[in-house]
């Protein structure tokens, strides 16, 4: 069935995901050797890509050399998606057909405007699944918001429920839609970014956050991850494999975050039993949203920690 619009039940804020998203790094589509390469990298997802990492006479190539991947390599842990060309282009429809026989986890699919585009998405991918023999829903969408039209219809495409199960920022293409200036600090970015968060959070969806063109600048990577995180993303790209280690380390609970959740919520427990309701806390008054974030502490260390061995 077609994605629809329609109301849908959210998501506890603490529900962990099947795979953590800390950090989903581009590689080129047309590389196996750059695929094989990421596979061994303590990476949280890998997206294959087929859109602007491949040039435009080695397209199909790409998608040949990424089904192969996908059939023959073993990711391990890693969350195996594909970034496919547009819906307005002419490698659309070749490349979501590719991807589907493939079976990656995931689809990404690139300036998604509205409901209705995402619907059109759905649709095709429905029926590529029951040519080939897949389950229904089974490949999953996560949805490039890169356009100011985007950004505006926000709410009415992260209420879509079905097989969406992310948004994230193009904040470069998103910048030269709006005619702004990009800067270090990204306050030109800071309303799309605020935002796709909340829409990600009201319908339980991943949250990642926009790519680091500084390759050498782990600085401002790392200042960059952490004001995402601040503000409620789950993730951010990554363009090269020396930024992975740095996403996911922002991204991560640290071990004084997870043992002073650990106290507050055995501290929650043991006043709810005893009949109180807020309550004091290491000179904090505590009460359920302090909770809540506690819990999501917890559950995002039990998450990750098996990518960490």
């Amino acid at each position: 069935m077609a994605i629809q619009p329609d109301p849908v039940t959210p998501m506890s804020e603490t529900t962990p995901r099947p795979f953590p998203r800390r950090s989903l790094l581009f590689t080129p589509g047309d590389s196996r050797r750059k695929i094989e390469k990421g596979a061994g990298l303590a990476v949280d997802g890998l997206i294959l890509d087929l859109e602007d990492g491949v040039a435009l006479n080695r397209k199909a190539e790409a998608r040949a050399v990424v089904g192969a991947a996908l059939a023959e390599i073993d990711f391990g842990r890693i969350e195996r998606l594909v970034r496919v060309n547009g819906l307005a282009t002419e490698w659309f429809a070749a490349d979501l057909a590719a991807a589907a026989a493939a079976g990656p986890d995931a689809i990404v699919v690139p300036k998604i405007d509205s409901a209705a585009d995402l619907a059109r998405v759905d649709a095709a991918l429905a029926a590529l699944e029951a040519k080939n023999g897949r389950p229904p829903g089974g490949i999953r969408l996560l949805v490039l918001i890169e356009t100011p039209l985007g950004v505006l219809n926000l709410p009415e495409i992260a209420r879509c429920g079905g097989r969406l199960d992310g948004l994230i920022l193009g904040g470069e293409d998103l910048a030269a839609g709006l005619g702004a200036t990009r800067t270090p600090e990204g306050w030109e970015l800071f309303y799309a970014r605020s935002a796709l968060v909340t829409a990600a959070a009201a319908y339980g969806l991943s949250a990642i956050d926009n790519i680091s063109v500084d390759l050498d600048r782990h600085d401002r990577l790392a200042e960059e991850a952490r004001q995402g995180r601040r503000l409620g993303f789950t993730g951010k790209m990554a363009i090269h494999p020396a930024q992975v280690p740095v996403i996911n380390n922002c991204f991560s609970p640290t071990p004084a975050e997870i043992e002073t959740a650990r106290r507050l919520v055995a501290a929650y427990e043991a006043h709810q039993q005893a009949g109180t309701g807020a309550f004091a806390f290491e000179g904090r008054m505590v009460d359920r949203p302090i909770i809540l974030a506690a819990q999501n502490t917890l559950h995002r260390a039990q998450l990750t920690a098996p990518y960490e061995e």
